[in-house]
This record gives structure tokens, sequence and C-alpha cells, in this order.
């Protein structure tokens, strides 16, 4: 979909070529990711998000970031199709490079997206905020509520919840 004045485009992953972590958020926000080309940057999604890791020294240096979905979806909220689309580009940046200690997913899209691009059923690894899942390799999948608007406003997702979440990430990926 277009939107006059925005990048109209994939949006690519940013960060190390060689992760420790790989954070994996649901889609580019229209006037976030959209416009700037790079996700989590120009919304409040991304303040919360890079500020959190900041606070955790978990820095481009350390993580890469993603989202399931590439292209901004149509009412903010992606389909199972779009999804699916994008699963051979998650699942690309997945198989990277071996030091990938974890995979933080910003929410149960992220969380499915992530499973699915792994080939491993979600059923027995339901998203649970704050829960470890461990993925082969040697990975774990930590899970987290997403850092949007709705969630950081209503309180489902406070910036304590957040930041534990983030400390025990940093933990796994040393």
């Amino acid at each position: 979909m277009a939107f006059p004045g925005f990048h109209n485009a994939p949006v690519p992953s940013c960060g190390t070529g060689a992760p420790r972590l790989l954070v994996v958020g649901l889609a580019p926000a229209l006037k976030g990711a959209n416009r700037t080309g790079v996700p989590f940057v120009g919304d409040r999604s991304g303040l919360w998000l890079r500020d959190g890791l900041a606070r955790v020294a978990l820095g481009d240096a350390v993580c890469r970031i993603t989202n399931a979905v590439r292209c901004v979806p149509p009412a903010n909220r992606p389909t199972a199709a779009e999804v699916a689309a994008c699963r051979p580009f998650l699942a690309a940046e997945l198989s990277g490079p071996v030091p990938m200690r974890a995979v933080l997913a910003l929410g149960r899209v992220a969380h499915d997206a992530t499973l699915a691009a792994l080939g491993l059923p979600h059923r027995p690894r339901p998203f649970t905020h704050g829960v470890e899942h461990a993925l082969p390799g040697g990975a774990v999948l930590v899970d987290c509520y997403h850092p949007s608007p709705q969630n950081t406003h209503t309180g489902r997702l406070t910036r304590d919840m957040f930041d534990a979440v983030l400390e025990r990430v940093r933990e796994i990926v040393g």
C-alpha cells in the first residue's frame, strides 16, 4: 500500500550482522519505520524499545531489529497472509550467524511468526509476557508485550515490566 511522502517499501532489518540478540516486532508503523525506513525509529514504540535497550546496554553492536511483517499493513494490523508472505525474510534473519543467543518477541504475532519461521508449532509454546522458550541450537525466545502506546498507556506494559524482560535478555546474551 502506498502512502505519499512515506517510505512505501519493505523496511529492512537494522543492527549488527552477527547479533547475539534478534528483536522481532510486529510491522513497520505508518508514521515511524514506514517514514524513516528503519525499524522502531520515528514513533513511540521505537522510543520505548531503543531507550530500554540503551538502559540495559544492548545496542547495535549486540542486537539486530526486525519485524514479522516488512511493510506497513493496512489499518496497522497485519493479516495472516501478510505474516506468511514475510516468513522467508524472518527465517533468513533467524538463520543468521551463530552467536545469536536470544530472540525477543514483541507481542504474540512476533512470537508466533518466529516459531513459524523456525518450523516450530506454537501450541506447546504459547505467548506469555516474560516467559522464555528454548529454541533449537541453544537460543532462547523471550516474550514481551509490544511497547505500543496501546499497551504502555493502559499499563499493560510498564517500564518496570519492560526493563525486567530486557535485563533478563541481557543476562542471556552475556
